[in-house]
């Protein structure tokens, strides 16, 4: 990688910066008002973190994770909500991120990690298969609010 990002844990009180990268993750489907209200609910439930990249003062990539703990998993991170700024992906950026997050997680205590990636994400499925990630399970929602 020819230059130098600084990578960082976002603290709380400035977690809001993430959500103008979730706003363009979204492709605006969800109201930057119900991401704010749902950030800090996500903060108040405790075991979410969100690590940054940034070029300078720019927050150009994001990468949220819970730390959770599954009677199958055990301790682990989840990466969610994982986001580059289009002008620096294929920059290293998302490399950069996903080898913070794996010493990140060995440092904490964690006995690994599981990801969940769209189906139709074809790229995004190919990188993290290319992280080590193995297909394990299908992963199910269910919307109350379209029933």
């Amino acid at each position: 990688m020819a230059k130098a990002f600084k990578i960082t844990l976002i603290p709380h009180n400035q977690m809001e910066t993430i959500l103008p990268l979730v706003v363009e993750l979204n492709n605006g489907a969800i109201e930057l008002k119900l991401l704010q209200k749902r950030l800090k609910a996500m903060l108040e439930m405790g075991g979410y973190e969100c690590i940054g990249v940034y070029d300078g003062e720019e927050l150009i990539g994001i990468c949220g994770l819970w730390i959770l703990n599954k009677l199958y998993a055990g301790k682990h991170v989840e990466p969610d909500n994982v986001f580059i700024k289009e002008k620096y992906r294929s920059a290293g950026v998302g490399q950069l991120m996903i080898d913070y997050l794996f010493q990140y997680a060995k440092e904490i205590g964690c006995e690994g990690t599981e990801v969940n990636c769209y189906v139709q994400n074809e790229k995004g499925r190919k990188f993290w298969e290319k992280q080590g990630y193995k297909p394990l399970a299908v992963h199910f929602f269910k919307n109350f609010d379209t029933e």
